[in-house]
C-alpha cells in the first residue's frame, strides 16, 4: 500500500508515521508532504527514514490513500486532485467533516461509514473523538436525548506553537517579566481561557458548534440536544471533556459501568478517576467519575480524558484505515 501524509513535519502528521507502524498497516512506499521550507528533512520510518517533499500533485499519482494534517484551505486546495488520481483522502481538518457525502468517521462506534465514501473520509474534532468514545457505549443502551459538555483543552491542541508559549510564559513568570501572548487570545499560563476557535452569531465559538455538530453526525443523532463550552487549560497534552446526558429512558448506573467497561478502546475507572497525565502518548479514552445528573431527571454525569494528538488525531485516522483494511 503506497500511502501519503500531507502536513508531515507538525505534530499531528509525525503522530500519523508513528501510529502507521504502531497499528502495523502495510505500507509499501511512504511520501511525506510538507512546506518548502521543510523540504528535504528526514524523518523515521520502519528503521530508516524518509525525505520530506515539497507538496505537489504530481507526486499523487499511484498513491492508495492520502493522509491530511494541513489546514481546510489546503484540504480544500488538493481534495480534488486526490480524487481525480484515485487516492482515497482520510482528512484532519474541519474541511469536510459535515458534508452530507462524506463520512465523519471514529472506527470503533461508526466505522461501517468509512465504507461509503466518494474519496473523502472526514476525521472528527479531537474533543468530539474524546467524548464520543465516552458517551457511545451510554447512547447503544438507549439513545441520547440532551447533552451538555465542557471541554479542558490542552495547549498541543493548539500545535506545537501551543506548547512553546505555555513553556516561554512561566518561565517569563518566573523570572518576573511580562508576557506577550500570539498563539492563544491570552495568558495561558496559570490561566484558563473560555474561548476557543471564533465567535459565532448564536453566541458559541466555532470549536463549540464542531463538538456539538459533529457528535450528532457520529452517533446518527441528528435531533440530539446539546451544549457545549471549550476552555483552554495549562496542560501540555491531552484533552478532558465534562459530560451530563439524557437518554430516552434512565439508564442504571450498572447498565452504564457494564456499557463502558465493554466498549473497546475505552478504560473505565471506577474506584479512580482520569487525569490528563495518565492518558498522555497512548491512544485509549479513560471514563470515571460515573453518577446520577443533578438536573436531568434520570440523567447520568461523567469526566473523561484522551490524547488529542493520537486518539483525538493521528491514531483515529490511521484507525480510519485499520478499519477499511480488516473489513474490506
Amino acid at each position: 500500500m503506497k500511502i501519503g501524509i500531507m502536513g508531515a513535519t507538525g505534530a499531528v502528521g509525525r503522530q500519523m508515521i508513528t501510529c502507521l507502524e504502531e497499528q502495523q498497516i502495510p505500507v509499501e512506499e511512504l511520501r511525506l508532504f510538507a512546506s518548502a521550507r521543510s523540504a528535504g528533512m528526514k524523518l523515521p520510518f520502519a528503521g530508516g527514514e524518509v525525505t520530506v517533499e515539497v507538496l505537489d500533485e504530481a507526486r499523487f499519482a499511484g498513491l492508495d490513500v492520502m493522509f491530511g494534517a494541513v489546514s481546510n484551505a489546503l484540504a480544500k486546495q488538493y481534495a480534488p486532485a486526490l480524487q481525480a488520481a484515485g487516492v482515497l483522502f482520510i482528512d484532519n481538518s474541519s474541511a469536510f467533516r459535515l458534508e452530507k457525502e462524506v463520512p465523519l468517521v471514529v472506527p470503533e462506534i461508526n466505522g461501517e461509514d468509512a465504507k461509503h465514501n466518494n474519496g473523502i473520509i472526514a476525521n472528527p474534532n479531537c474533543s468530539t473523538i474524546i467524548a464520543m468514545m465516552a458517551v457511545a457505549p451510554i447512547h447503544r443502551v438507549s439513545p441520547i436525548k440532551r447533552r451538555v459538555a465542557a471541554t479542558y483543552q490542552a495547549v498541543s491542541g493548539a500545535g506545537n506553537g501551543g506548547i512553546t508559549e505555555l513553556a516561554q510564559e512561566v518561565e517569563q513568570l518566573r523570572q518576573g517579566q511580562p508576557v506577550s501572548p500570539s498563539v492563544f487570545p491570552a495568558q495561558i499560563a496559570y490561566n484558563c481561557i473560555p474561548f476557543i476557535g471564533s465567535l459565532k452569531e448564536n453566541g458559541y465559538t466555532t470549536e463549540e458548534m464542531k463538538m456539538e455538530n459533529e457528535g450528532r453526525k457520529i452517533l446518527h443523532a441528528p435531533e440530539l440536544k446539546v451544549s457545549c463550552t471549550c476552555v483552554r487549560v495549562p496542560v501540555y497534552r491531552s484533552h478532558s471533556v465534562s459530560v451530563s446526558l439524557e437518554c430516552e429512558r434512565p439508564v442504571g448506573l450498572d447498565e452504564a459501568e457494564a456499557a463502558l467497561s465493554s466498549y473497546p478502546g475505552v478504560v473505565y475507572m471506577k474506584e479512580d478517576y482520569p487525569m490528563p497525565l495518565m492518558t498522555s502518548d497512548q491512544d485509549l479514552v479513560y471514563a470515571g467519575r460515573l453518577r446520577r445528573d443533578g438536573v436531568f431527571d434520570g440523567g447520568l454525569a461523567l469526566w473523561c480524558c484522551g490524547d488529542q494528538i493520537r486518539k483525538g488525531a493521528a491514531a483515529n485516522a490511521v484507525g480510519i484505515l485499520q478499519y477499511l483494511i480488516q473489513n474490506a
